[in-house]
C-alpha cells in the first residue's frame, strides 16, 4: 500500500488529526509504527466503541502494529466498577475483540500500571498540571463529574504516562479523549515521549441531539450483550428526522459502524417502495435520504439486519463462556 492510501485510510472518519504533517513523516520513516487505544472494561463493548475498533482496524490495514490497552486501574480510578466486575469485563472483552477481528496486543493495565518508575513519572505529571486542567480533561470521561474525586484527576496522568510505556506513536480516542491528549503533548518535553493524536467522532444518543450516545442511560446506546428484539426495538424508536442528516445517529451508525465493515449494504424494500437498493457508500446512501428516496423505517431496518450481522457472533461467544 501507497503512502498515500495509508495516510487516507487513517484519515478517514476521523475528526482531527495532531498534526497531520507528523503522521505522514511517521509514515515515510516507520515501517510499522504503533497505535493504541485505551478502554475501560466496565461494562460491554457498545456502538461507540465500535467506531474507534473500526479505526484501529483501519490502522492495521496501514502497516501499524496495534495495541489495546485494557484499563482496569483507570476504570477503579473513575468508580467504573469493583475489581471483581472488572475483571470478569476484561475477559469479556478480549474474546470480543478477536470475534471482531482485530488483531491487536491486548494488554491490562495492571500489569505495568503500578511499577515504580511509572508511578514517579505520574507523580512528576501531577507537579506541572493543574487541577483545574485535570478537571477539564475529565469533564467527557468521568463518572459524576460534579462530585470528582481526586483518584479521577489522578486517571489522565496515568492514561499520559502510558502512552510513553507503551512506546506509542500513534494515540487513537473518540474526541471525548482531546483534552487529555493535549495534556500529554504539552508535557512531553517532560516525559521524554511524543505522539500522534488521531480521534474519532462521537456518535450522537439514539434519543436524540444533545449528548452523547450511552448504554447507561435508557435508549441512548446498545452493547454486544442486547438480544435481537431489544436492538430491533431500540432502533426502531430512535431519533431518525426525515431528510436530516446532521446529529442523525442512526446514519452515523451506517458511516462509522456498518460501511467500516461492509463494502456494499442492501436495503430491501417493497417493489411500490422503490424495490432494492445495493449501495456502496455512505455518501451515495446520505444522498438518497436527503432526497427523500430513503425512508427512515427502511434505514433503519437495514441498520438492524446489518448490526444483529456484527453482534450476534460476538453474543454467541460470550454467552458459550457464561
Amino acid at each position: 500500500m501507497h503512502l498515500e492510501e495509508r495516510f487516507n485510510l487513517i484519515k478517514k472518519n476521523t475528526e482531527e488529526i495532531i498534526t497531520e504533517e507528523n503522521l505522514i513523516k511517521l509514515l515515510k520513516e516507520k515501517k510499522n509504527p504503533v497505535v493504541y487505544c485505551g478502554y475501560e472494561p466496565s461494562g460491554p463493548i457498545h456502538l461507540g466503541h465500535f467506531v474507534t475498533i473500526s479505526k484501529l482496524m483501519d490502522f492495521e490495514k496501514a502497516g501499524f502494529k496495534v495495541k489495546v490497552l485494557l484499563a482496569d486501574v483507570h476504570a477503579l480510578l473513575n468508580k467504573k466498577g469493583s475489581g471483581i466486575e472488572i475483571k470478569k469485563e476484561i475477559e469479556n472483552w478480549k474474546r470480543a475483540i478477536k470475534v471482531l477481528g482485530l488483531k491487536a496486543e491486548i494488554i491490562v493495565g495492571s500489569s505495568f500500571q503500578f511499577n515504580k518508575d511509572y508511578q514517579l513519572d505520574v507523580m512528576e505529571l501531577a507537579q506541572h498540571s493543574t487541577i483545574n486542567r485535570g478537571l477539564k480533561s475529565m469533564q467527557e470521561i468521568a463518572r459524576d463529574i460534579e462530585h470528582a474525586s481526586i483518584s479521577q484527576l489522578w486517571y489522565p496522568l496515568m492514561q499520559v504516562v502510558d502512552i510513553k510505556y507503551l512506546n506509542i506513536d500513534v494515540a487513537e480516542g473518540g474526541l471525548e479523549q482531546r483534552k487529555v491528549h493535549m495534556i500529554g503533548k504539552d508535557m512531553s518535553h517532560i516525559l521524554h515521549h511524543d505522539f500522534i493524536a488521531v480521534h474519532t467522532p462521537l456518535i450522537n444518543s439514539l434519543k436524540g441531539p444533545g449528548e452523547k450516545m450511552s448504554k447507561s442511560s435508557p435508549g441512548s446506546g446498545l452493547s454486544i450483550i442486547d438480544a435481537y428484539e431489544e436492538i430491533k426495538s431500540t432502533i426502531k424508536n430512535a431519533y431518525c428526522p426525515e431528510k436530516i442528516v446532521e446529529d442523525n445517529p442512526i446514519l452515523q451508525i451506517v458511516r462509522f459502524i456498518i460501511f467500516s465493515r461492509f463494502s456494499t449494504i442492501k436495503i430491501e424494500r417493497s417493489t411500490k417502495f422503490g424495490g432494492n437498493l445495493e449501495l456502496g457508500s455512505y455518501e451515495e446512501l446520505a444522498k438518497l435520504y436527503v432526497e427523500g428516496n430513503l425512508h427512515p423505517l427502511d434505514l433503519k431496518n437495514m441498520v438492524v439486519s446489518y448490526l444483529e450481522k456484527i453482534i450476534n457472533p460476538i453474543r454467541k461467544i460470550l454467552k458459550e463462556k457464561t
